[in-house]
């Protein structure tokens, strides 16, 4: 499973590049902050919203501290998906957050 820094997927934001972010925690962690621009797919509905993914582009995927991501980056690997996990979550994201 390929693996991003969560300082790597900042500066590749910072630097204007397209990322395709999931992030894949509850609803109440979500409400706690998010990276601009993820699209918020709780790890319980992966499975079930895949489908609405595109296989064509390339997903990072994030939850609070990696291992949840880990989790959905398996299981859409197997659906033939190109995903990467950040490492460390959101515990170790310095950058934006909307709420």
């Amino acid at each position: 499973m390929k693996t991003i820094q969560p300082e790597d997927l900042l500066a590749k934001l910072d630097a204007g590049e397209t990322v395709h972010m999931i992030d894949v925690r509850e609803a109440d962690e979500v409400a706690t902050g998010i990276i601009p621009g993820a699209e918020h797919i709780p790890l319980g509905l992966v499975e079930f919203k895949f489908q609405e993914l595109d296989k064509e582009k390339e997903y990072v995927v994030i939850c609070r501290s990696g291992g949840r991501s880990g989790m959905a980056c398996q299981f859409l690997e197997e659906q033939g998906f190109d995903v990467t996990n950040m490492s460390g979550g959101m515990l170790e994201w310095q950058g934006e957050i909307e709420l």
